[in-house]
């Protein structure tokens, strides 16, 4: 059984994009990754609407059973910080109109699940991105290495969100957590995860 996840890099002029499909043993395989890209002179709500409608697309075109997306956090570059949160939250919509969790990641959380090192660079995460993937190359540009990572570290995270990341994630996803609900896919994963481990003895 694998899980399926679409890992989102938030951003107004570039927004990454990976989808991977990750094993109850943690066996990673690449899907599809790309930048969702709009023009800086493009009107703020067509923007959006642009990187809406794509996202939506990815979705529809590749079924993940959840979604990661970096947790924005505070920046001393405010109009970046606006513009990171608003491109969120489109991402959020479009997640939460097709019934799928978000899982919330600090970018040091995913550098500590892809390298083993929270405050590894740039560099580092893109060449363990490759690694755990079995890419000769890494994805290219980072954006979008920054998505893969984020959907591998949502997965290796037990690919549901945990309570506080549903909470930050709003109440639509906090509803949902605190009903207890997973789709069908995130249960069976869930299960053969668990199984895995045992067998492990982990």
């Amino acid at each position: 059984m694998s899980l399926r996840v679409l890992g989102i890099d938030p951003g107004l002029t570039r927004c990454g994009v990976g989808v991977v499909d990750v094993t109850s043993t943690r066996k990673a395989s690449l899907v599809h990754y790309g930048v969702i890209r709009t023009p800086p002179e493009m009107p703020l709500e067509q923007r959006l609407l642009a990187i809406g409608t794509q996202l939506a697309e990815l979705i529809d075109e590749h079924a993940p059973h959840a979604v990661a997306l970096e947790r924005v956090f505070a920046q001393h570059n405010l109009r970046t910080v606006m513009g990171t949160a608003q491109a969120s939250g489109v991402a959020m919509h479009m997640a939460a109109s097709r019934g799928l969790t978000v899982g919330l990641h600090t970018p040091s959380e995913v550098k500590a699940a892809v390298t083993g090192y929270g405050s590894a660079e740039k560099a580092q995460v893109g060449l363990m991105v490759a690694k755990i993937l079995g890419l000769d190359d890494v994805p290219k540009p980072a954006d979008a290495a920054d998505a893969l990572a984020l959907a591998i570290c949502h997965a290796w995270r037990g690919g549901v969100p945990t309570a506080a990341s549903r909470a930050e994630a709003g109440s639509v996803q906090a509803g949902a957590a605190a009903s207890g609900l997973l789709t069908p896919a995130q249960s069976a994963w869930r299960a053969a995860e668990s199984a895995a481990k045992r067998r492990l003895g982990a």
